[in-house]
């Protein structure tokens, strides 16, 4: 398998994408923003189109439209009478209906859309490989620096206040990296997937870790290593190489969930 140049860098890209979900995914299970992200990766849909139909690179306008999406969600739930999961509930649906509506516009785009829904890890070129490991080095730099404000948040944000924390702008720090992230992710599992990826590595580890630190790598390294084997599997079985990696990542949950109950 890895005497083929688009398997290495493949393989390299869901090490990268799946250890950078392990992390971000901490915070995605220890706040329950699993909702946040589901509505920021398929608002990723509508930046692709727009990208697509204005001749520009999809994913870069597609992580721009993502960050505003998520900034979106976070200014208007602190200021609406509104729960936050109705206005999660409004971008989400209005964002993937741009989307398909922008794609209409262009019968030749429909196999895009396919592609960005599904992902194509395969297909990754190094030009495109490069990208995704400074991005993916920037947001975990970024991840890492926050760490202990972050933390803080999760478990009382009151108290982050009173002791001089600018909650608002840490919230806002954690939204776009999710953006960003979920905008790597798309390019491996595409984007009805890669909320997986952000969620069930960290929830997997949560079954492990007594400790915070260790719950972080076990969710890093479960995220690469579902990386690893299911691209391993799907070439070994002809199947969808991202569908692969996110259920390997299933099945680890569940195998884990099983031997903590006992």
């Amino acid at each position: 398998m890895l005497d083929l140049g688009f398997m290495q860098r493949a393989l390299l890209a869901s090490i990268l994408i799946g250890t950078v979900c392990g992390l971000l995914g901490f915070f995605v299970v220890l706040r329950r923003y699993a909702f946040i992200g589901v509505g920021i990766s398929h608002s990723a849909i509508g930046g692709v189109a727009i990208g697509l139909l204005l001749g520009l690179p999809p994913l870069p306008v597609a992580a721009v439209f993502a960050v505003a999406v998520a900034l979106g969600i976070s200014v208007v739930s602190r200021r609406a009478l509104l729960g936050e999961d109705a206005v999660i509930g409004v971008f989400f649906s209005g964002s993937m209906a741009l989307g398909i509506v922008l794609f209409s516009l262009n019968r030749g785009y429909q196999q895009d859309l396919f592609s960005y829904l599904f992902g194509n890890v395969l297909a990754i070129s190094p030009t495109e490989l490069g990208a995704l490991a400074v991005a993916a080095t920037m947001i975990a730099a970024v991840v890492v620096a926050l760490f202990k404000e972050q933390l803080f948040i999760a478990f009382d944000e009151e108290i982050a206040r009173a002791y001089g924390h600018r909650v608002d702008l840490l919230d806002a720090a954690l939204l776009v990296c999710l953006a960003l992230t979920v905008i790597v992710g798309v390019r491996l599992v595409g984007v009805l997937l890669v909320e997986a990826m952000l969620v069930v590595p960290a929830a997997t580890a949560a079954l492990w870790a007594s400790t915070f630190r260790r719950q972080v790598a076990i969710s890093c390294s479960l995220g690469a290593a579902s990386g690893v084997v299911g691209l391993g599997a799907s070439y070994q079985f002809n199947l969808a190489a991202g569908g692969m990696i996110v259920l390997v990542s299933v099945a680890a949950f569940f195998v884990s969930l099983i031997i903590a109950r006992r």
